[in-house]
């Protein structure tokens, strides 16, 4: 698995190999000669380093899906990340905290959304660490902010976001279908 990657993909069991294929052909088609993806060791999960803002490839991703909803068959969903840190509360802590002064306004809400695999930390206590140290308000419904945290085993990778950066292929193409439907009825 890579150490340092960039993205955090999820694909069906079995077909990692077709869903990295799938992100190598579409990096290339948005200028990305030199993505790197690894399959994580996890059924379905899929971590990958481009040489473009993750946060421009997962805005890449998701208008590409609006356009044509088929345009992945093997990716379910894509997560851009800032950083990768060590697997420990206090270094996720850390580097998430730097990340929200970074990335967050005060005015800004936010949510702490996180993704455990092959660690002992427990989801709470990450939440925990990580919200107990910020002034933003919360808002679980509609935040502006998501602070994602992807554990895998000794590595996490974390990012401050907007909601629409998390790509979710199923939810993308429902919306590509009501707009198709409201084009075709004349709305």
């Amino acid at each position: 698995m890579l150490k340092e990657f960039n993205l955090v993909a999820a694909t069906y069991r079995k077909r990692e190999n077709d869903c990295i294929s799938e992100l190598w052909f579409f990096a290339k088609e948005i200028g990305d000669r030199r993505l790197e993806a690894s399959k994580t060791g996890l059924p379905s999960l899929i971590v990958a380093r481009t040489s473009i803002d993750p946060e421009e490839f997962a805005a890449n991703a998701r208008e590409a899906i609006l356009k044509n909803p088929w345009t992945f068959r093997y990716l379910l969903k894509l997560v851009p990340i800032h950083t990768v840190v060590n697997a420990e509360l206090g270094e996720i802590a850390e580097a998430a905290v730097r990340l929200a002064g970074e990335k967050m306004r005060p005015e800004d809400t936010y949510k702490v959304e996180a993704r455990i695999r092959l660690s002992t930390l427990q989801r709470d206590e990450v939440i925990d660490a990580i919200a107990s140290r910020l002034s933003n308000k919360v808002n679980l419904g509609e935040p502006d902010k998501v602070i994602v945290v992807e554990i895998i085993g000794e590595r996490a990778g974390l990012s401050v976001i907007p909601p629409s950066l998390i790509v979710s292929v199923e939810k993308l193409r429902r919306i590509a279908r009501r707009r198709a439907s409201q084009e075709r009825r004349g709305l």
